[in-house]
């Protein structure tokens, strides 16, 4: 036996430990998946599909996983994990690209009779359907931008992806608020899918539409066909499943769930809240939707804002100034959604125009778009907050001074500006926070949340002057 093969050995003799002590479903799930990649001495390296994979696997099996080492390579083995990359796949796709939409194959309807097409998504046929998957090509991974706000939801995506209804995250359901990517990467998934598995069939459907079928189907007295068209699918979408409300539509998507489930098909769902705070739901259809893995959702951080325009503006064939992109993931915090839609408007305004994309543009730019938040904090509230935390005066603060205490206070105070006051510029917080340009702002804003990220000291300075600031109540 050469070298090179020798991990390969010592890998499968581990398997074959670890299979005898597993579900083999579970096996399936979690150890087929996995590829050694090298040995030197007892150091034994594999490869696992994502990080989220690695960590249950060691949760869930690490004595198990132990024990087998130590009887193929002794009481030294050690166990190395290389993850493969999470952008090891198809690159961004651009518009200029031709995308295939994602196509199911003909599917046959034995007991279905010919009373009318049992699905607005089925082509005209009786025996054989050609059943549309409902999937948007650029909702695909390589178009999703992933950060600490979704990373979950993305390695448990891609887990599914590679043993639809095989893994234990069935189903899985993913919430959080509006546009925070929830679509993208439930449908990412089915993309995914229909690439690995072209035999599948994959469907994408909203809550509102499942209850407006039922509802067509109980009117044309085809309940029989609505059900039967449904436990044909392999992998069920549904977005938006809090629509999902009636007592008549709910029964008929329980018995679906139960069949799907019981068949081994792959169940994915998106709501705007968890499964606990759903209203107006059966009890028996709560419970099933908490069986597999629940997924939150959270607003983006700075950074993953940040890479979410540059990668959309690689999608659109253009390159921002840094500044621009800066002043943008900083104004804009509460979802892809709202980025996405300004950097259009951006563009748009700048070619129609035939203006330069510069920071004074994407000001006025998200002046009209993002809702302002009223607020009566004052640039002279937060410099006096600040200035008692760190007792020192308003005159030090904004004087020229580069001692690190005074220029970290000034950019609290400009950060906590831009945070506070949306309606308040960049140029005004700069000339009233010792004349500064809006570049310097915009240089403090990402400082102070780079080290929020990095500093847990810092990180506290910041809340502890944000719990200071007391917004006056008018009388």
């Amino acid at each position: 036996m050469t070298d090179q093969e020798r991990h390969i050995a010592v890998w499968n003799n581990c398997l074959q430990i670890i299979s005898n002590n597993i579900d083999p479903q579970q096996f399936d799930t979690w150890f087929k998946l996995i590829r050694p990649v090298s040995l030197e001495g007892s150091k034994l390296v594999v490869e696992v599909p994502t990080d989220f994979f690695r960590e249950y696997i060691e949760g869930a099996y690490k004595d198990l996983i132990k024990m087998s080492l130590r009887r193929a390579l002794g009481t030294e083995a050690q166990l190395y994990y290389l993850v493969r990359p999470v952008h090891d796949r198809q690159g961004m796709v651009l518009p200029s690209e031709k995308s295939s939409t994602p196509v199911n194959d003909t599917v046959s309807l034995n007991t279905y009779q010919p009373t009318g097409n049992p699905s607005p998504f089925v082509y005209p046929g009786v025996q054989r359907l050609k059943i549309n998957p409902r999937l948007n090509p650029v909702y695909s991974f390589s178009n999703l931008v992933e950060g600490e706000c979704n990373r979950l939801g993305v390695s448990a995506g891609e887990t599914i992806s590679l043993s639809p209804g095989k893994t234990p995250f069935n189903p899985l359901f993913i919430f959080g608020g509006p546009g925070l990517g929830k679509t993208h990467i439930a449908q990412a998934i089915g993309i995914d899918i229909k690439e690995r598995f072209q035999n599948l069939v994959v469907l994408y459907v909203s809550g509102y539409e499942f209850k407006t079928q039922y509802m067509n189907a109980v009117a044309g007295n085809r309940i029989v066909d609505f059900v039967a068209f449904y436990q044909r699918i392999d992998v069920l979408i549904v977005d938006d499943i809090q629509d999902l409300m009636g007592a008549g539509s709910q029964n008929a998507f329980f018995n679906v769930f139960n069949h799907l489930h019981q068949s081994g098909k792959q169940l994915i769902f998106t709501s705007d809240r968890s499964p606990a705070e759903l209203e107006n739901f059966e009890e028996r259809l709560l419970n099933r939707f908490k069986w597999g893995l629940s997924v939150e959702l959270l607003k983006p951080d700075f950074a993953t804002r940040l890479a979410m325009l540059r990668s959309r503006a690689s999608r659109e064939g253009v390159t921002l100034p840094e500044d621009v992109l800066t002043f943008l993931a900083t104004r804009i915090t509460t979802n892809f959604r709202e980025l996405e839609g300004t950097l259009t408007s951006l563009l748009a305004h700048a070619t129609l125009a035939h203006k330069e994309i510069t920071v004074e543009l994407a000001e006025s730019i998200t002046g009209k778009i993002v809702k302002e938040k009223e607020s009566t904090v004052t640039i002279d509230t937060i410099v006096d907050t600040v200035c008692e935390y760190f007792n020192i005066t308003r005159e030090i603060m904004l004087s020229t001074s580069r001692k690190r205490q005074i220029v970290q206070a000034r950019q609290i105070a400009m950060y906590e500006c831009r945070a506070l006051i949306p309606s308040c510029s960049l140029s005004t917080i700069g000339s009233q926070l010792g004349g500064k340009d809006h570049a310097t702002v915009l240089h403090a804003c990402t400082t102070v949340q780079d080290l929020k990220s990095t500093d847990k000291l810092f990180r506290q300075w910041v809340e502890d002057i944000e719990g200071m600031i007391v917004v006056p109540v008018e009388a």
